[in-house]
């Protein structure tokens, strides 16, 4: 079973819960303090504080093999901190998988798929049951379309009922997305994480997902903790980012975390931060080298946006 499989055997298998309302709860729903994480005896990041309640949308931003992807990880319980303390829904990571959504990185659908849209999201729900169907009488019966009607509630939720009766691998890539979405949302989760969702997105469907994703944060009152690879399209939803760079992390709003001083002192080495005239943020400087990225982004000595690269290389 790999790292991702893991992850997604960490979020439970359904319940009758997960058609039902989810949990009113009054503490954080993420709660990190001095938190580090240690990956093949290397100190990926330390030092994270981070507290996040409900209906907040973050973004957790960084170099290729900062370890974005680990701090989804160690949240879903697949990975340990290795100090500090974590709590995730007021429990141990890993306790409380019933009441979270996970997408982890993209994995293209092929396009002779025939399995539906709607079958996609379906399987948020009972995709982890075993066994033969139970004959649909009685309270099966009536599970069933409890189940049922929140599977359509969600699809119209992502704006997919227009395409979601069609066969996934016919789907754009930003269909294909917020079939996922809404199948990471249909068990009511109080806490989503999503790791890279717009890479190989063109800017339409990154903005539009984007839109989308802080739509849902409000709308459904869902934590949001999301991995970015470009912070300009999500930028104007933010409500706080984590930036983690050469071990160390520093956490808070946009402003206060995406400056000249902060990113220098993340990376100990002189990085500038201009705005352009639309708005979006460029990172000029840092350690890595443009020739790694080329296959992503047309570089002219600059880094576009702040996550710079092609996806985590700390799995």
């Amino acid at each position: 079973m790999d790292t991702d499989q893991r992850a997604a055997t960490a979020t439970g298998a359904p319940t009758d819960r997960s058609v039902g309302p989810s949990d009113v709860g009054t503490g954080p729903v993420v709660d990190l303090t001095g938190a580090a994480a240690v990956v093949g005896g290397r100190t990926l990041w330390r030092g994270v504080d981070l507290t996040v309640g409900a209906g907040e949308f973050v973004a957790v931003l960084g170099p290729n093999g900062a370890g974005k992807s680990t701090l989804i990880k160690v949240l879903l319980g697949v990975l340990p901190a290795a100090s500090g303390s974590v709590a995730v829904l007021g429990r141990r990571p890993g306790a409380a998988g019933e009441q979270i959504g996970y997408l982890p990185q993209r994995r293209s659908f092929d396009a002779s798929l025939r399995i539906r849209g709607t079958d996609i999201v379906r399987l948020g729900l009972d995709g982890g049951r075993w066994g033969v169907p139970v004959p649909l009488t009685g309270r099966f019966s009536a599970r069933r379309r409890l189940a049922d009607a929140r599977v359509r509630e969600v699809i119209d939720l992502v704006g997919a009922s227009a395409y979601a009766h069609r066969p996934v691998g016919e789907c754009s890539g930003g269909e294909q997305q917020r079939l996922l979405i809404a199948q990471a949302l249909v068990r009511r989760p109080r806490l989503l994480l999503l790791d890279e969702p717009l890479d190989s997105l063109d800017l339409p469907n990154q903005a539009s997902v984007a839109a989308l994703i802080h739509r849902i944060s409000r709308r459904e009152n869902v934590a949001v903790i999301m991995v970015a690879h470009d912070v300009n399209p999500i930028l104007p939803y933010l409500d706080r980012v984590v930036y983690i760079a050469a071990c160390g992390a520093a956490c808070g709003t946009p402003e206060q975390v995406i400056t000249t001083d902060t990113l220098t002192g993340l990376y100990r080495t002189p990085v500038e931060v201009l705005r352009s005239s639309d708005g979006r943020l460029v990172v000029v400087g840092g350690p890595e080298a443009p020739a790694l990225h080329t296959d992503r982004h047309a570089w002219t000595g600059a880094m576009a946006g702040t996550g710079t690269g092609t996806g985590d290389l700390d799995g």
